[in-house]
């Protein structure tokens, strides 16, 4: 058995319009499909990275993470970048604060955080 790649990664919102500005028009990731879910009580909106798919799913009674970033579940999603320097940067102009840029112990690499508008822990790794 060999695993190709990361498919996709699925995470859950409270609001539709904060999430299509946010990860569409802040992050630039194209909106691949909006499919309305009325009998599941919510929306999926599919957007495209080079390899692989974000599905976020707008579920505005969606129930709180009871701790952040150490709760069971996903604990954060990592985009890799040419430069973690000029992406921070960028979003920083864009009104999105980064945490300050580190260097991973491991991989010796630059890094940093920032937040969705749900407060989802998001790396910029090189």
């Amino acid at each position: 058995m060999k695993l190709d790649c990361i498919h996709h990664v699925a995470i859950i919102v409270s609001n539709y319009q904060a999430a299509l500005e946010f990860y569409r028009d802040k992050l630039g990731l194209p909106l691949k499909r909006d499919v309305d879910r009325p009998a599941q009580g919510d929306r999926i909106l599919t957007l495209g990275l080079d390899q692989g798919e974000l599905e976020i799913f707008v579920k505005p009674d969606a129930p709180l993470r009871p701790t952040e970033p150490e709760a069971r579940g996903l604990r954060h999603l990592a985009f890799r970048v040419e430069s973690v320097e000029e992406t921070a940067a960028s979003l920083v102009r864009l009104g999105i604060p980064c945490d300050p840029i580190r260097m991973d112990p491991y991989t010796q690499k630059p890094m940093t955080f920032f937040y969705d508008p749900d407060g989802l822990p998001l790396e910029l790794h090189e």
